[in-house]
């Protein structure tokens, strides 16, 4: 049983990346607003809902991201850095939509529950999002700090790096 679910979830992630858009820096433009679901089940506009001055989003959009993301949490958390930040794990397709549940609840059994609200998976605004971006080497986090305007002043989607995280420190230190 479990390995099939492992197998339905894998597949579903190999598939989020069905269309292919270039990369691109994204620095400067505004995040497009999207919508997605918090594992609490609460429904989440991205970036609207956000009020903090800087967020920082980790957006993945294949399984392999989330090595990128818990190596970006944890150095935020070591340098004690000072931001809201959200995994946004960010599907495209009708496929993965169609199973939706089935992946939340993959993911609600792998996170502890006190961290669910910071992770809100966008499913029907997913290929916007990937767009925005780009999804070439998909299987790299993309790192994208935001101002209270939905601006984004920071992009990298290299996946993890110190000299990035040392360049999000940078631009949360020179905020008022």
């Amino acid at each position: 049983m479990m390995k099939a679910f492992t197998l339905i979830i894998g597949l579903l992630f190999i598939s989020g990346c069905s269309t292919v858009y270039p990369n691109k820096d994204i620095t400067g433009l505004a995040f497009p607003v999207v919508t997605g679901q918090s594992l609490e089940k609460n429904t989440v506009a991205i970036p609207t809902d956000f009020k903090d001055e800087m967020t920082l989003l980790l957006i993945g959009y294949k399984q392999n991201s989330q090595f990128d993301i818990d190596r970006w949490l944890i150095a935020l958390d070591m340098t004690e850095t000072k931001v809201s930040a959200y995994e946004i794990p960010t599907i495209q397709g009708l496929f993965p939509q169609m199973f939706s549940t089935v992946i939340d609840n993959g993911m609600r059994a792998g996170i502890p529950k006190p961290l669910w609200k910071g992770v809100i998976t966008v499913y029907s605004d997913g290929d916007k999002v990937q767009a925005f971006t780009g999804n070439e080497n998909a299987s790299n986090a993309r790192v994208v700090l935001l101002n209270k305007q939905g601006k984004v002043v920071y992009f990298y989607d290299q996946g993890f790096a110190v000299a990035a995280l040392n360049e999000v420190r940078s631009q949360l230190a020179s905020q008022p």
